[in-house]
């Protein structure tokens, strides 16, 4: 990636938290990697995951060594981001990411990359499907293999205990939320 232009208010602060509204008027928290350079990288965490976990702070850290700028941010009902966490709900991702990405093409940065981790890589496909302002996607470790479909995941009762509960508790192999 070539070099760019240096951006001012990135300069006094390393590492600076953002808040960006997204269409439904929900504040997304996120953290910016600042450097001197307006080329920016957009990084989505994966399902029920945040900005805060490793892999999304070593992706940042990353980029930022190479003199690349880089945001990661909590998708809307995760981490820091209000909404209410939602099963599924790629689109809305793909909304928050849009959300994201004119935010920073109003600060005049130049959006290089947007980066997906797991559930977070299926979001950064679907936005690039849609939108083509985003030149590089890059999908690591995404869901593939949906064979099971939304009963493997959730079991074959989940529409009866959604009626009865009014919710469904998604947990991992192992038990836990």
């Amino acid at each position: 990636m070539a070099p760019s232009p240096s951006i001012p208010n990135l300069q006094e602060t390393r590492h600076k938290r953002v808040t960006v509204h997204n269409s439904h008027g929900e504040k997304l928290v996120g953290v910016l990697h600042g450097t001197n350079s307006l080329e920016l990288v957009v990084i989505c965490h994966g399902f029920k995951s945040s900005k805060d976990r490793i892999p999304m702070v070593n992706l940042a850290a990353a980029f930022e060594k190479e003199g690349i700028s880089a945001f990661r941010f909590d998708f809307a009902g995760n981490g820091e981001s209000e909404g209410s966490f939602q099963y599924g709900n790629y689109r809305r991702e793909a909304d928050d990411l849009r959300a994201i990405v004119e935010h920073f093409h109003k600060e005049k940065c130049f959006i290089a990359a947007i980066v997906g981790h797991s559930k977070g890589g299926n979001a950064v496909l679907l936005y690039a499907s849609n939108y083509k302002d985003v030149q590089t996607v890059i999908n690591i470790s995404g869901r593939f293999n949906l064979e099971r479909g939304i009963e493997g995941r959730l079991g074959r009762d989940f529409k009866e205990k959604i009626k009865h509960n009014g919710f469904i508790d998604v947990r991992n192999r192992k038990g836990m939320p």
